[in-house]
């Protein structure tokens, strides 16, 4: 099933994937159909009683390391995002000004189900809710070596679109066998398949619950291939995965003034 979030009528509804529609779950209007043009998409993630650990891998795909012009690591090179850079299907991510490289990454996001702690592999994808499509946008500017958190190059505002929806893992049966692509104003500019990801979903569950607790809710965005390219204001950039779903978002300018610190 494809779940989503969304809000319409002054309110945030729950809904799912019904021939083409959008179904609310909501009491008040539960059974009503809408088309996709009619709301306002929200990350499709439920709300969770604790802080969310947003985890992000670094060259997962040998062919990115390489377009980067970094060794593959040896083991999981990952992050921390803020749950504050996440914004929902056809949102517009801000490209801050006076960046000279700013490039979309598309990548599987695992959302955790229940909680996960010492998990072995051959058990991990046991511990999976679901699956979603993320654009984990980045600052090339920032990136400098992967000894340096990649807090500049990635916890930006509104740099982490995610959805359109939460398909249940019972419906993706091989979630490492997914073709990924992008593309920017209708050109694509990536394609790789989640196959050749160098640390699978199950070794990245089993790697993090070996020294943290992953919670419900929890999400781990697994990296992306190669084929990145520099976006520029207005270019509409779609990423998207075989089975899950495809997640359009616009680049906008930023506002001059509304930042004193912006770009730096």
């Amino acid at each position: 099933m494809k779940r989503a979030r969304i809000a319409w009528a002054g309110a945030v509804h729950d809904a799912i994937e019904a021939d083409g529609q959008l179904e609310l779950l909501t009491p008040a209007f539960k059974g009503r159909r809408m088309a996709f043009d009619e709301v306002v998409w929200l990350p499709p993630l439920a709300p969770v009683p604790r802080p969310r650990t947003v985890l992000a891998l670094g060259l997962n795909y040998a062919d990115h390391a390489k377009e980067l012009a970094f060794k593959a690591p040896e083991e999981p090179l990952a992050f921390i995002k803020g749950e504050a850079s996440l914004i929902g299907h056809r949102a517009f991510t801000v490209r801050p000004e006076g960046v000279r490289f700013m490039h979309y990454e598309c990548e599987l996001a695992v959302v955790i189900g229940k909680p996960a702690k010492r998990v072995k592999k051959a058990d991990a994808l046991q511990y999976v809710a679901g699956y979603t499509v993320a654009n984990d946008y980045a600052i090339r500017d920032y990136l400098e070596n992967w000894y340096r958190p990649n807090l500049k190059v990635k916890n930006r505002d509104t740099c982490t679109p995610i959805g359109p929806w939460l398909v249940d893992a019972a419906d993706v049966p091989d979630p490492m066998n997914l073709a990924l692509k992008t593309t920017v104003n209708g050109r694509v500019t990536q394609q790789g398949s989640t196959k050749d990801m160098i640390f699978d979903v199950p070794t990245l569950i089993q790697y993090f619950s070996g020294f943290m607790t992953l919670m419900p809710g929890d999400l781990i965005l697994t990296g992306t291939p190669d084929g990145v390219v520099d976006c520029q204001p207005g270019d509409v950039v779609v990423t998207e995965i075989e089975g899950i779903g495809s997640l359009t978002n616009t680049i906008t300018a930023e506002q001059k003034g509304s930042d004193p610190d912006s770009g730096q």
